[in-house]
């Protein structure tokens, strides 16, 4: 416990959601009422099909497959009556010629020649037909060339009998080789967790594989079944949503050699966005998770299932680490395998964390531009500005003045006196110095500040296009003495 302290800090308690692990002297969780699961933990889904009416024929076209679906005890059954009758009827048929020639009743006359030699009765019959049947031939019991009845009966029975081996003894192999054992090797932890990874909130869950030999090309997904209802009005009672566990970036690809945490990243994206520690009391939904894979020792696609309910994930927990390193080789410690500690998490969801980020956060540009407040933005100040003044100019004016014809660096010059009264922040770095010294009066920091201005408006005049510095007059002065008396009254009382 000191150890772990160390590692993970004072902060962290370890708790142990495994049945068989020792106990941390913690009082039991309290027991929610237990609902039906769409998929139970070993991957059985709880799904009965009722009321088929003549749709239960469609079994009998696909019998074989019907077969191998069967329970063992319904398998064997089939397997030893389907031989026991077929004898039994091949050995009446036998039988059956022997007394139609009336062998039965000559049966110990040396002179007369019958159709299957030393057949007295059914007893007989039968045992010709097994030894024939199984290729025993003792020779004591044989077929003549005086029956040809008897030659096309055989003919039947070997192909008879090669077709019911063939159907019940590859229905008895398919069944024994079924991938379904190998899911029991493959290990998905009795819990799930949401915490903090990367900067992110987090769901997570691990699976680990059991046997030395590899789950070829191995990949995992997960669905959330969810009842929900449209905004039409429809109530889907099972809502299949899909959780993205690295589908993008090919994380959902596994190399199965040792247990690995699965994760599933909580954004806008995902149906957990909104879910939060105190909404998942109330929520029911259920994970279902489907790993998929190649075995590598037989070459057949198996496949494992799972699920969790809402109340197997565990909020603000992560999972202890399994894998140590030893001498040459790496251990894996599976008695850890379902153990958990919690961590510090946030209670609240990833929406709720994202509105208060939006609402703490100062730099409101976008709402403070479309309000009708002062702002000392330059980009808000030059919308108004040309939204403002080129349409109240004359039209030739306009072209003179002009965005084309005007250089930004004008626009920025004539910003500059209206963003000083709002924001010292935007100052110049030695006014800000100056405004911060205790004594300075406000008349000094405005003469500081209009004579800093001025300097930058009488050297942009040079780099104003020919035209507009015969206009200016050369000397950064107004512009209204070189102006047309209708434009220069015009302009008069656009500035007043």
């Amino acid at each position: 416990m000191s150890a772990l302290r160390k590692k993970f800090g004072d902060d962290y308690q370890v708790v142990t959601t495994s049945s068989s692990g020792s106990g941390f002297n913690q009082p039991p969780p309290e027991k929610k009422r237990k609902r039906q699961r769409f998929v139970d933990k070993n991957g059985r889904c709880n799904v009965q099909h009722g009321n088929l009416g003549g749709e239960t024929s469609r079994y009998l076209s696909d019998l074989f497959t019907t077969l191998v679906d069967l329970k063992w005890r319904w398998n064997l059954f089939i397997f030893i009556l389907t031989y026991t009758v077929a004898w039994l009827f091949m050995a009446s048929m036998w039988w059956l010629i022997a007394y139609i020639r009336g062998d039965l009743n000559r049966a110990h006359n040396d002179k007369y020649t019958p159709c299957v030699a030393n057949v007295y009765n059914f007893p007989s019959a039968f045992l010709f037909f097994i030894e024939t049947e199984a290729t025993i031939g003792y020779g004591y019991r044989y077929i003549t060339d005086k029956c040809p009845e008897g030659i096309i009966l055989f003919l039947f029975q070997s192909i008879l009998g090669s077709i019911v081996d063939a159907f019940l003894i590859g229905c008895m192999f398919i069944k024994m080789s079924q991938p379904k054992k190998r899911a029991e090797t493959l290990m998905f932890s009795e819990h799930a967790v949401i915490s903090m990874r990367d900067g992110k909130l987090t769901l997570m869950f691990r699976v680990g594989n059991l046997r030395n030999s590899h789950m070829v090309s191995a990949q995992i997904r997960c669905k959330l079944l969810k009842s929900r209802q449209t905004p039409e009005g429809e109530f889907l009672p099972l809502d299949q949503l899909e959780l993205d566990v690295g589908f993008s970036t090919g994380a959902d690809q596994l190399f199965l050699v040792s247990p690995l945490t699965i994760c599933h990243v909580i954004d806008t994206k995902s149906p957990f966005y909104e879910l939060s520690q105190r909404s998942m009391q109330t929520e029911q939904f259920e994970i279902v998770v489907i790993l998929e894979g190649i075995v590598e020792t037989t070459g057949m696609t198996c496949q494992a299932r799972t699920s969790y309910t809402e109340d197997e994930v565990l909020w603000g927990h992560r999972f202890f680490p399994v894998i140590s390193l030893e001498e040459g080789f790496f251990k894996v410690d599976y008695s850890q395998f379902h153990a958990t500690f919690e961590v510090p998490t946030t209670p609240h969801s990833v929406k709720e964390q994202e509105e208060a980020l939006l609402l703490s956060s100062p730099l409101m540009a976008p709402s403070l531009c479309n309000s009708g407040e002062k702002n000392s933005s330059l980009d808000c100040l030059e919308t108004l500005e040309d939204n403002d003044s080129t349409t109240k100019l004359p039209t030739k004016l306009q072209k003179i003045t002009g965005r084309e014809g005007l250089p930004k660096k004008l626009l920025r010059m004539s910003s500059t006196t209206s963003e000083m009264t709002y924001s010292f922040g935007d100052l110049p770095m030695k006014l800000q110095r100056i405004s911060s010294v205790p004594g300075v009066s406000d008349d000094k920091m405005a003469g500081k500040a209009s004579k800093m201005s001025s300097e930058p408006m009488s050297k942009s005049v040079a780099d104003l296009p020919p035209k507009l510095q015969r206009l200016a007059g050369g000397g950064g002065g107004r512009m209204d003495g070189h102006l047309p008396p209708k434009l220069r009254k015009m302009n008069s009382d656009r500035f007043t």
